[in-house]
């Protein structure tokens, strides 16, 4: 089976043992199976650029324009129809919708106590979701902020934690815990009721704990185990939380798929989020059309877009 992509071949194997199949029919198995491989191959020759533009040009104009759409059970926003795969395509570096997949590990996916453990680890609070008020106290040049004891608790902020992470996040501070209030002072002494101002917008949106950029948590069961859908992507931090399964979890932001697991995973994101629009709006476009795109768009181990700036720069022919 020598001309057969290992991949294919290992996958034909993997399948033959689960349904038990003794040696002739394994043959038999892998005798079709390349002969429907060396189908599929295109002609030497054929014009495939041509060709996978109209595949896609001709659905493309029956596609709705419904950007926004709350997918299923989860209340999150997704961007979809044809202004996600122009997004896609023109390969811009931040999605509107930015959204994480996120898979749990075995032992965690059945688990509803756990699952929601996760969900809050991951989902980021600022400093804002845990206060009540927050005040300028002009006499002594500091911000005084009151903050929610039952949230923090909720959360299991301890006070120790919250000074330590507002100090880290805030250079140029002193903070400092007085009459149950958060105390953060300027260390400068420019005297400005500007710098004052400015210091507790910032203060705000302190990130204090989960992971930064995921706005929404939303667990769902999808059939057999439970899936925490995320507003937001950051997948390098995200890795970093117990029970997170590395192997399956993915982000609809293909930049951030191909700097944190390398530009193969950035093609089959790629191929993944054209299938998902393309299925979603009922269309039917050939799975070689867009495995093509998405090799045209990573073949130099980076991602370009299908734009003057992308893929059309890098040609010689006119």
């Amino acid at each position: 089976m020598s001309n057969l992509p290992k991949k294919l071949e290992e996958e034909a194997i993997e399948l033959c043992k689960e349904h038990k199949l003794g040696e002739p029919k394994r043959k038999e198995v892998l005798k079709r199976v390349k002969e429907e491989y060396e189908n599929a191959k295109i002609t030497p020759g054929e014009s495939i650029g041509i060709i996978t533009a109209e595949s896609f040009g001709e659905p493309g104009t029956q596609m709705t324009l419904n950007v926004f759409h709350f997918a299923g059970v989860a209340e999150m926003g997704v961007t979809l129809g044809l202004p996600r795969l122009i997004e896609l395509f023109d390969a811009r570096q931040n999605p509107s919708t930015p959204r994480t997949e996120v898979y749990l590990k075995r032992g965690y996916t059945k688990d509803r106590e756990k699952v929601k453990q996760i969900a809050s680890q991951l989902v980021e609070t600022k400093l804002q979701d845990i206060s009540t008020e927050f005040s300028l106290n002009l006499t002594l040049f500091r911000i005084e902020v009151t903050l929610d004891k039952k949230k923090m608790k909720d959360l299991k902020i301890t006070e120790a934690q919250l000074e330590k992470t507002v100090g880290e996040e805030l250079k140029k501070v002193k903070v400092s815990f007085a009459q149950d209030k958060l105390i953060i002072k300027p260390k400068t002494e420019e005297y400005e009721l500007k710098v004052l101002y400015q210091l507790k917008e910032k203060t705000k949106e302190t990130h204090v704990k989960g992971v930064k950029d995921i706005t929404q948590v939303s667990p769902i069961f999808n059939g057999n185990e439970f899936v925490i859908l995320c507003a937001g992507a950051n997948l390098e931090d995200t890795f970093k939380i117990e029970g997170v399964d590395e192997t399956r979890t993915t982000t609809n932001d293909i930049f951030m798929m191909a700097e944190v697991l390398g530009i193969e995973a950035a093609r089959q994101a790629i191929m993944n989020e054209a299938i998902n629009v393309i299925k979603q709006q009922g269309l039917d476009i050939d799975i070689r059309h867009i495995m093509f795109l998405a090799d045209a768009m990573t073949n130099s181990g980076k991602i370009r877009g299908i734009t003057r700036s992308g893929i059309t720069a890098e040609k010689e022919s006119v």
